[in-house]
């Protein structure tokens, strides 16, 4: 029945939205007033103590055999990108609530605390600087981040003080490692493997590490007729030489590197482009991996325009380095997956980000993966999971919690 309620309650969610017709809901906004006060009832019915931090995270405890030891955290976020679908982050938090009623029920007290965490922010969609909950929470949001402006001019700054949030006392939201047991987090794949594996769920060994290039290419502009080939210098052409060997090579190395976006100046449907400007997102299960395919990518890239007679340059905008999950908790949450029937657990690592890359800081970190439907899409409305993935993952992160536990008492 929980799995249904937890279903539900991403239902209950969904309606909480700043976007007519779709689902938006964004840091230090109405709505996530709104979902922290929806989420903190849940977890009151669940028996735990609920506080919003100085980040404006949603925490809910509940005490262990006696009170204040540290804490095993399970949680995900609640913030959502634009015209989102209903389960990215939501349901891993509303499993957690789940896990931790069905646990205060239960005769024996845990060896630690649990907590629940609605972690805001994940997304970066009003301020985009991503995960700025729980970079909070290990202790590495600084004055820059809270001078961020969002489209409308609005700094996190200010807008934290009209939440309500003292934005000096940011650093309260800060926990140290000796408090925390560790954090694991259920959250559907955002991609197929396990759909195509035929299989529900996932234990995830690695948060892709990733970086974010601003890409260029300078040539020469010049008149569509009248300038010859061999005299061309067509930052366009060499950009798209370019972009489909990214593609190869990240093919050949396992990695995942994307171009979003591109844009060629003067912009004349009659002009030789002179400037290409490009977007790279690069991500491995390693960080290795990862720099080593730009490594590659440069080379490429210097070869072409060198033999084009065009500039090449680039600048890294944004670097996440990969979060390794703590084999001691991946083995809980392979052992979780066994108690519910799945005697050879998919390993797998997350494609896409995740909260784990900023609390790996302060605590070990793992996840369960729940499968994605509708050929594995996320962060879109056709988002799906079903009811009978749902309550194995509910059952399987019970039993990886008290797999924790059996571990802490021995």
């Amino acid at each position: 029945m929980t799995a249904e309620r937890a279903l539900g309650r991403c239902d209950a969610l969904a309606a909480l939205s700043s976007l007519p017709g779709g689902i938006e809901r964004v840091h230090l906004s109405p709505e996530h007033r709104a979902a922290n006060a929806l989420v903190g009832g849940w977890m009151r019915d669940a028996g735990l103590t609920v506080r919003e931090d100085a980040a404006g995270n949603l925490v809910g405890r509940l005490e262990g055999m006696r009170p204040g030891l540290p804490a095993l955290l399970l949680g995900s976020h609640l913030d959502t990108v634009t015209d989102a679908g209903r389960y990215d982050g939501m349901l891993g938090v509303l499993l957690a609530i789940e896990v931790a009623d069905r646990l205060r029920r239960r005769d024996a007290p845990l060896p630690f605390a649990l907590e629940v965490i609605g972690f805001t922010d994940e997304e970066g969609t009003r301020f985009g600087n991503a995960l700025l909950g729980s970079r909070a929470l290990a202790g590495r949001v600084g004055a820059d981040w809270l001078a961020t402006p969002d489209r409308a001019g609005v700094t996190v700054k200010e807008a934290m003080t009209a939440f309500g949030l003292d934005p000096a006392r940011i650093g309260e939201a800060a926990r140290r490692r000796e408090d925390l047991v560790g954090y694991l987090e259920v959250h559907i794949e955002q991609g197929p493997h396990l759909l195509d594996a035929g299989r529900g769920l996932g234990v995830v060994t690695a948060i892709a590490g990733a970086r974010r290039f601003a890409l260029e290419v300078t040539g020469r502009a010049g008149h569509a007729g009248g300038t010859p080939y061999p005299r061309r210098r067509d930052a366009l052409v060499a950009a798209a030489e370019i972009v489909v060997g990214i593609e190869r090579i990240a093919i050949e190395t396992g990695t995942i590197g994307t171009v979003g976006r591109i844009d060629a100046l003067p912009g004349g449907v009659n002009q030789v482009p002179g400037v290409a400007r490009f977007s790279l997102d690069l991500r491995a299960e390693s960080d290795e991996a990862r720099d080593a395919a730009f490594a590659a990518i440069d080379a490429l890239a210097r070869e072409v325009c060198d033999r084009r007679g065009v500039r090449w340059g680039w600048d890294e905008l944004y670097r996440a380095d990969t979060a390794t999950c703590a084999p001691w908790l991946v083995d809980a949450v392979e052992a979780g997956a066994r108690a519910v029937g799945d005697a050879d657990p998919v390993r797998l690592w997350s494609r896409a980000g995740h909260d784990g890359m900023a609390v790996v800081e302060v605590a070990d970190v793992a996840m369960l993966f729940l499968r994605c439907g509708n050929d594995g899409i996320s962060h879109h409305p056709d988002e799906t999971v079903t009811g009978e993935d749902v309550a194995a993952a509910l059952d399987a992160f019970e039993a990886t919690v008290l797999a924790v536990a059996e571990r802490q008492r021995g």
